[in-house]
């Protein structure tokens, strides 16, 4: 039986939180600890990799960015998204692919670009295998056609004697890629997007493309197109695809320059969640779909304004403090709601919204790097059932582009603390974001059960929310490591505007 995390609202000095180890909510699935990459500003080409450097050390032999690459693996993603995004919608998988001189150069639609198409499947495949990560394609279902798609799955997975099989060996890779996880287009839904489809349409067709697909390879896990989780194409379309799709994708960008509204709109996500996880109950329900057991896929989520970082601008953030907050927050939900998630994809790797920026010559990590790194590393295992209280946030709400007002009127309100636990190893992790801007919380940690004398901090804190991290000062808004005996979590004080990760071992 699923389990609520209580939370309350509190008017005393002290705010609690209860740790009970075997109340435990669910299993975290490792893979919401997943990765996009899209070929969109200086992602691919200057991130991943760089055909053009000079510097000595900084590529190897494939011109993979060494340093990318180390980054990327102490985060440990699971599986990584490719190629797209809304650039999917006009990609043909066959311009690249075989012999590089003879790859056709593409107008790009979705950033209005141009592509090179110097990195295409086989490229791709070739860096998941070096950073030990599972590979996950989008097919094109706005320009694309499902005989393009089933050719795609063909040549990635076959090891038959059949035209496709035998190109992926023409092109030097004799044994199949087997590529689990496709996903049925990306934000068919949008205005935006190569292809817009109706609920209604979009339906039918994944409906029939899945169907084809699966006759190819039943072993492929395949994900449906959903809109945000808060939208009726969300409901057409588990009503639809139900009984054809293993996973269902939601997608949601938060952020706000004021302070409050940032750190706060990552609730969301959280009601984005557990709607979706009802439409699917629904689905099961009304299709006779009970054997189903799909889960949510959130492919793409981070902190991003298209105002200050336009795509078609490379859409190159620079994130502060506030925005390592959230993105603490973010991931605080991901634990929460473990049981319905399967899947949750940072957007995206390098430069373009991410937590990894490049120069010709070398990297820095943002600050959201070290909040989703403190979560990658330690959050794992089981999520822990909690009671929580803490002072509430009453004030305005909002994300990008005026949206998310509604949190204030539909949540009521939000926790100043904002906090998930996990045990793993017989070691309990409890992520703790302050979102006050003014205070520090003493916070009485109760433990139930026996644990070791010392516990270990990891703290993400700046008196400036504004702090951000450049080239010139990369080591401005850090992790900071500590030690507190685990006899004074009666009284365990968090910065105020801060993130810490508590780790208890037991005894």
């Amino acid at each position: 039986m699923e389990a609520a995390q209580t939370i309350t609202t509190t008017k005393t000095d002290h705010s609690l939180v209860k740790v009970d180890p075997q109340r435990i909510l669910s299993k975290i699935d490792d893979k919401i600890y997943s990765g996009f990459l899209e070929h969109m500003g200086r992602c691919i080409y200057g991130g991943i990799v760089d055909f053009d450097c000079k510097v000595s050390g900084l590529v190897n032999d494939k011109y993979y960015r060494l340093d990318v690459a180390g980054a990327l693996r102490d985060l440990n993603m699971p599986v990584v998204r490719y190629p797209g995004g809304n650039y999917v919608s006009s990609y043909h998988w066959l311009d690249a692919v075989g012999p590089k001189e003879n790859r056709p150069r593409r107008p790009e639609l979705a950033w209005l670009g141009e592509e090179s198409n110097l990195f295409g499947t086989d490229e791709f495949m070739e860096w998941c295998e070096f950073m030990g990560t599972e590979p996950y394609l989008c097919l094109n279902m706005g320009t694309g056609t499902l005989d393009e798609a089933l050719a795609w799955v063909e040549y990635c997975n076959s090891n038959k004697n059949t035209y496709y099989a035998n190109l992926r060996r023409k092109n030097g890779h004799e044994k199949p890629y087997n590529v689990k996880y496709w996903g049925l287009g990306n934000e068919v839904w949008g205005p935006w997007q190569v292809g817009q489809m109706t609920a209604d349409e979009y339906g039918k067709k994944a409906y029939q493309w899945a169907k084809a697909l699966k006759l190819l390879d039943p072993s492929i896990k395949l994900i449906s197109c959903g809109c945000d989780g808060l939208n009726n194409w969300d409901y057409e379309v588990t009503q639809a695809v139900i009984s054809k799709v293993d996973l269902h994708s939601i997608h949601l960008y938060t952020s706000n320059d004021d302070y409050y509204k940032n750190v706060t709109a990552p609730a969301a996500a959280e009601r984005a969640i557990q709607i979706t996880a009802k439409l699917i109950d629904l689905a099961r329900i009304t299709q006779n779909a009970y054997d189903s057991d799909v889960k949510i896929c959130f492919d793409e989520w981070n902190v991003w304004d298209p105002n200050r970082a336009p795509g078609p601008k490379g859409a190159e953030e620079s994130y502060t403090l506030s925005d390592a907050l959230a993105v603490a927050s973010w991931c605080n939900v991901f634990i929460r709601q473990a049981r319905h998630v399967g899947m949750a994809n940072i957007a995206q790797c390098v430069n373009v919204i991410a937590p990894i920026m490049t120069t010709k010559e070398g990297m820095f990590l943002q600050t959201i790097y070290h909040t989703f790194l403190l979560f990658c590393k330690y959050m794992r295992g089981d999520a822990i059932n909690l009671h929580v209280e803490t002072p509430m946030y009453t004030g305005e709400t909002g994300g990008m582009l005026h949206t998310l007002q509604w949190i204030k009127t539909v949540e009521i309100a939000v926790p100043i603390l904002d906090i998930s636990a996990a045990i793993k190893d017989r070691v309990i992790s409890i992520a703790i974001v302050n979102r006050s801007l003014e205070d520090d919380i003493p916070v009485k940690i109760a433990l139930e059960g026996s644990y070791g004398q010392i516990a270990t901090t990891y703290t993400v804190y700046h008196d400036d929310v504004m702090a951000n991290n450049s080239m010139e000062r990369p080591n401005n808004v850090v992790i900071v490591e500590g030690t507190v005996k685990t006899s004074s979590l009666d009284a365990f004080l968090v910065k105020k505007h801060s993130f810490v990760m508590l780790r208890v071992p037991q005894d």
